[in-house]
């Protein structure tokens, strides 16, 4: 296969990416022929797995705009993917140019792909670190440069937490990105679930695919997503299907467990 200039030598190209294989769901052109074919037995197996994407991709978009308006002007997204129309930057500094905003992603196509496309733009940067490593990405020269911890901080882990099994703690790490945050500071998640769904065949397909891939899945309930914000006060309407948190319009909240993610904006007090 034929690397592209895009591409850095150092990632594997037969190996298929999550991150690459979500561009494929949302239209993109950052990914290779091992990351379509992955894409497609995905699409396969759960035949809603683009609208899963392009749901959630929404939900972003939403959940940005709220804590925009509500006069949050620092972001941090761990786990951002490749750069596709909508990202944090662009939904933020058109409410305020002054927001700032910090990509993290895993993958290093994504990250250099954030960081040519953030060229020139001097309130953002993106940065290769693992959602694992809390603390690195909080002592990162590039998050203490742009980011201002004394005040509201959205950390944004949206569409991460099913690749990260309970072996990884993800109480712990979401612990230690708590206590880094000022009052007035938000959390936005969102994962797979299977709340209410009979989809058992389904999720069998799906983990069978991402074996394939450098992450696999761990698909939670309502409850367990809840927990998750331990210490933050939910936002209405709480965790719910990802159409059904604060819609453009009702119609587009119909048959929301379509989009197999579910998501929540938690506040910090005090």
């Amino acid at each position: 296969m034929q690397r592209p200039d895009w591409a850095p030598e150092t990632i594997d190209i037969e190996r298929p990416s999550v991150a690459r294989m979500y561009d494929y769901y949302l239209g993109g052109s950052h990914n290779f022929a091992a990351d379509r074919a992955a894409a497609r037995a995905m699409v396969e197996a759960v035949p809603e797995a683009p609208l899963m994407a392009q749901a959630n991709r929404a939900f972003l978009r939403r959940a940005v705009q709220y804590l925009a308006q509500a006069g949050v002007r620092q972001f941090l997204d761990i786990g951002s993917g490749i750069p596709t129309v909508g990202n944090v930057h662009e939904i933020a500094q058109r409410i305020d140019p002054e927001s700032r905003v910090v990509y993290v992603d895993v993958d290093p196509v994504a990250v250099a792909h954030s960081q040519e496309i953030l060229a020139g733009n001097e309130h953002t940067a993106a940065l290769q670190e693992d959602l694992r490593n809390p603390e690195a990405i909080l002592a990162h020269p590039e998050v203490t440069r742009l980011l201002d911890f004394t005040r509201p901080v959205a950390v944004m882990i949206v569409a991460v937490l099913h690749f990260i099994p309970d072996a990884d703690r993800p109480e712990e790490i979401l612990r230690t990105l708590r206590a880094a945050l000022a009052p007035g500071s938000h959390l936005v998640l969102s994962q797979a679930s299977e709340e209410g769904r009979d989809g058992t065949g389904e999720r069998a397909e799906a983990e069978r695919v991402y074996r394939r891939t450098d992450s696999q899945l761990w698909i939670r309930s309502r409850a367990e997503l809840t927990a998750l914000f331990d210490g933050f006060e939910l936002v209405d309407p709480g965790v719910v299907w990802v159409p059904q948190w604060r819609p453009d319009s009702p119609d587009q909240a119909e048959n929301a467990e379509r989009a197999v993610f579910m998501g929540g904006v938690g506040r910090l007090g005090g």
